[in-house]
């Protein structure tokens, strides 16, 4: 497999944890793009929504993976990712997209409260469980142009990590 690994799919689908496990398999650097964001920026991601809106933190973003395009390392990136415009096919284009795919009820279940996550700040288990619908439905389209799909929900995060080796190796 060539270029980068990019892990795409909303909060709580696994991409961080599947991620680094990925990465020790295969051998490769990780890089959570999330937390790379907040070590350039010195603070957290819900005080760079509060100051810059979601369109700075999408800049921010944009920079990570510009910084990881090409590069043989596995990433996790942001849920919204790959849905911002040009996002796909610049993805496709400098490695192997996969989309980590979870339901909402188990997303739900995997943010908790929601308190560091911007985008459900402040809202009650069931607004955010129709968040969780809304931005799947809305992503949902840019997902699945990834090159591989796997279901996260249910299943112990080295078990995904060693069929996700697997089915890299495969398609390589």
């Amino acid at each position: 497999m060539a270029g980068t690994i990019w892990l795409v799919g909303m909060m709580g689908a696994g991409k961080s944890a599947v991620g680094e496990a990925l990465a020790a398999n295969l051998g490769l650097p990780f890089c959570d793009a999330d937390d790379e964001i907040e070590r350039e920026a010195g603070v957290g991601i819900p005080k760079i929504f509060e100051a810059e809106g979601e369109a700075g933190f999408r800049a921010r973003e944009r920079g990570v993976i510009a910084a990881w395009a090409g590069k043989r390392a596995v990433i996790s990136l942001g849920g919204g990712a790959i849905a911002e415009p040009g996002q796909a096919k610049a993805l496709a284009a400098a490695g192997t997209v996969v989309y980590l795919r979870a339901t909402a009820p188990t997303l739900l279940e995997r943010v908790g409260q929601g308190e560091s996550r911007p985008l459900l700040s402040g809202l009650d288990a069931e607004g955010r469980l129709r968040r969780l619908i809304s931005l799947l439905e809305q992503r949902s389209g840019a997902y699945e142009t990834a090159s591989l799909v796997i279901d996260t929900d249910g299943r112990e995060v080295g078990a995904l990590a060693a069929e996700l080796a697997k089915r890299l190796e495969e398609a390589a």
